[in-house]
């Protein structure tokens, strides 16, 4: 959906049209939707373009997979023996699948 298509949707969610050539100029309301002034669009426009760069952080941030987390804080918890004490279920439920289905490295 086009920024255009956005605002309107954000103006009147019920709103039926088309938009020809992704112009505001060229927008043909349909089924008696109430034409929207093209200054509200444009309003709407700015005001979404701007609630998206305010995000650009969420955006960046990306984090290793869940998986690799665990797996990240199970290697730290083994380095430490009172880490091993304080977290022993969640410690030996991991370490029991590590042993169980071990990783085999492939050589070449």
């Amino acid at each position: 959906m086009n920024n255009i298509n956005k605002a309107i949707k954000k103006i009147n969610p019920n709103a039926e049209f088309c938009i020809g050539g992704n112009s505001l100029d060229n927008i043909t309301w349909l089924n008696g939707t109430t034409p929207i002034p093209k200054a509200d669009i444009e309003a709407k426009m700015v005001e979404l373009q701007a609630e998206y760069d305010a995000k650009q952080y969420q955006r960046d941030r990306v984090y290793p997979s869940i998986g690799d987390q665990l797996d990240m804080l199970w290697h730290s918890i083994d380095k430490d023996p009172e880490l091993k004490t304080k977290y022993f279920d969640f410690y030996e439920a991991i370490k029991a699948v590590k042993v169980k289905h071990p990783k085999s490295w492939v050589t070449e």
